[in-house]
């Protein structure tokens, strides 16, 4: 039987519209706050970065591809990573759907990472995914952006006992603790105006989770994102059935 409380519809309708209230100031907040995003100062980029492309090698301002908006998810797949990182992977399963009708606003969508462009190309081609990866091995733009670390930086957290959840991410990229957490995921825009590249607005930690689809869903649903457990869920969209084989999913 179940232990939820259970009503009558009048009574769920009453309750619900007493949600829908704050639910509507939730959403107007959320306007308010993309208003003063947009205000942000735009910083000028003067440093030169270099990307590996599927045509080739491309400056910052290349990547815009014509438009004058860019969008830059950065993607966990470090250097000494054999696989992206299955959370940056879960969310890159929708960023197909959304590529065209982000360029039918003037906005170029990419993601960038500091694996080589070979080994992303062939990880791309495994998820089944079409939409734009390049690389930044060799430049200053992962550390610059703060999405990527240097062992001097990790050291004290390192020290300390690492999260479960971090051994088992950095087993599933094929690299250590050290080496996954030297990457860590962000979202830059960037504006090109007049040939001059601006940067306009970063996110990074739970700021992300507009790029993870199934979590607002999940949000609507009676058990909700449910991630009480210690077992970390969340696996690349091909290892859900071996993960439940195997009695880890």
């Amino acid at each position: 039987m179940t232990e939820h409380q259970v009503g009558t519809r009048e009574e769920w309708l009453r309750a619900r519209k007493e949600l829908l209230e704050r639910e509507k100031e939730l959403t107007h907040r959320s306007d308010e706050l993309a208003r003063q995003r947009r205000e942000l100062p735009w910083v000028r980029v003067d440093k030169e970065y270099r990307f590996e492309t599927d045509a080739g090698t491309k400056t910052l301002a290349e990547l815009f591809h014509g438009r004058s908006q860019l969008l830059a998810y950065h993607f966990m797949f470090g250097p000494e990573y054999t696989a992206g990182c299955p959370v940056c992977s879960s969310g890159a399963d929708t960023f197909d759907g959304a590529v065209p009708h982000l360029k039918a606003r003037d906005v170029t969508f990419l993601c960038v990472s500091r694996a080589p462009l070979q080994r992303l190309q062939a990880y791309e081609r495994r998820m089944g995914w079409t939409f734009p990866w390049v690389s930044s091995l060799g430049s200053d733009f992962n550390f610059d952006f703060e999405v990527s670390h240097t062992e001097e930086e990790l050291a004290q957290f390192l020290k300390g006992d690492v999260p479960p959840v971090v051994a088992q991410l950095a087993a599933a990229c094929g690299t250590d603790p050290a080496g996954y957490l030297a990457e860590a995921p962000g979202l830059s825009a960037f504006v090109l105006s007049d040939g001059v590249v601006y940067h306009t607005y970063s996110t990074y930690a739970r700021g992300l989770e507009i790029m993870l689809g199934f979590y607002p869903l999940l949000d609507r649903v009676p058990e909700g994102r449910n991630e009480d457990s210690e077992e970390f869920w969340i696996r690349r969209h091909d290892e859900y059935e071996t993960a439940r084989a195997a009695g880890t999913g």
